[in-house]
């Protein structure tokens, strides 16, 4: 599934080893949130292993965006299954951090490695 909405471009593919990864580019905002919300809709209509939200073309976050990345958090784990986070710049994984949101999610520099985390859990 591809689809663009303003300036985010979102994708999802399966791992070879169970969780979907979506990829999130470009701006994550007030106008482009509801595209995020809409692919989680598509993404957990089928069961799955889990979510890993593959941030590392995410160019731009601000509150807004955050809370749709919580809600993704919270309405994959309302269903059972895990929602991870990989691959945050550094500027990205530092607003992260001061709003708290390492402690709510689990960060991974690397899709890969949230992958690896997931089979081992």
């Amino acid at each position: 599934m591809n689809e663009t909405e303003g300036a985010l471009s979102i994708s999802t593919r399966p791992s070879p080893s169970g969780p979907v990864v979506v990829c999130l580019a470009g701006e994550l905002d007030h106008y482009t949130g509801p595209g995020l919300r809409t692919a989680m809709a598509d993404v957990l209509r089928s069961p799955g292993a889990g979510v890993i939200a593959d941030l590392s073309a995410l160019d731009y976050c601000d509150s807004t965006g955050m809370t749709e990345i919580i809600t993704a958090y919270h309405r994959t784990r309302a269903v059972g299954a895990s929602f991870s986070v990989a691959g945050l710049s550094p500027a990205m994984a530092q607003l992260f951090r001061v709003a708290g949101l390492d402690q709510l999610l689990a960060l991974y520099p690397s899709v890969e490695e949230a992958v690896d985390a997931l089979g081992a859990a």
